[in-house]
């Protein structure tokens, strides 16, 4: 389950969202020589990741900011980016450009600090984007509940894409970061799921005074729930049709 794009993408540029994948993907590419070399992959992990362990001793607090823009491996990079692509350039639009970088940051602070809450003398670094752009999810689900987001469904070795309201997706993504936290063992290391939930919740809390200022309920009765943009229209794609040979047919 896989969100693509919404349906309602900004008129306006996204500055500052097309700034921050930018940025992640250069630093991802500074990154590149030491995901073949142990050592210094390590290094690079202690100082610039954040430590709950290191910060409990007062140490290492540029890494609240460094470690949100590092990634483990491409697919990580990958999939933050389209996150942060799909769900961004809206918010950045109603929170000015400005705006939505102070948001951004905040939401990344706020899910190192709920990692940290849940597990603070854990040893391990966290990394990755996640935290601040789960905190641009929680603040899309407050302003546009009812958005259609292209979703990819993935069976095996089928896939397929279906239309679904931002609320559906972003509520079971919420959902499954409150469970698999719950079940997690903070101390094996993996997917830093209270980060994902803390970022989560800056933003809603975030933007709930902008949702205010626009009229709340009535906001989203003027809205009906979705940026007030036309619908975007999509090409279908096509799959090309072979004609099967008959017996004889050698053309």
């Amino acid at each position: 389950m896989f969100p693509i794009r919404d349906h309602n993408p900004s008129l306006g540029t996204p500055f500052v969202t097309w700034a921050l994948i930018a940025a992640n993907i250069a630093v991802w590419l500074l990154m590149l020589p030491a995901f073949s070399d142990d050592a210094a992959m390590f290094r690079l992990l202690g100082d610039y990741g954040a430590i709950p362990a290191r910060l409990s001793a007062g140490e290492g607090y540029h890494t609240l900011l460094t470690s949100m823009f590092m990634h483990g491996g491409l697919l990580h990079l990958a999939g933050n980016m389209v996150f942060l692509w799909v769900f961004g350039d809206n918010l950045e639009e109603q929170l000015g450009h400005l705006g939505f970088l102070a948001f951004y940051i905040a939401a990344g602070l706020g899910a190192v600090f709920g990692q940290y809450i849940a597990a603070p003398l854990s040893p391990i670094p966290m990394v990755g984007a996640s935290g601040a752009i789960a905190g641009v999810m929680g603040g899309y689900l407050l302003l546009f509940p009812r958005a259609r987001v292209d979703v990819l469904f993935i069976f095996g070795i089928f896939f397929r894409i279906l239309p679904i309201p931002a609320w559906v997706v972003l509520g079971i993504w919420f959902a499954i970061q409150i469970i698999a936290g719950l079940a997690a063992d903070l101390q094996a290391g993996g997917v830093a799921y209270w980060a994902h939930a803390g970022g989560f919740a800056v933003g809603l809390l975030w933007v709930i005074p902008v949702w205010l200022r626009r009229g709340g309920p009535a906001f989203w009765a003027r809205t009906h729930g979705h940026p007030a943009h036309p619908t975007a229209r999509y090409a279908a794609s096509s799959i090309p049709r072979v004609r099967r040979k008959r017996d004889g047919d050698h053309s």
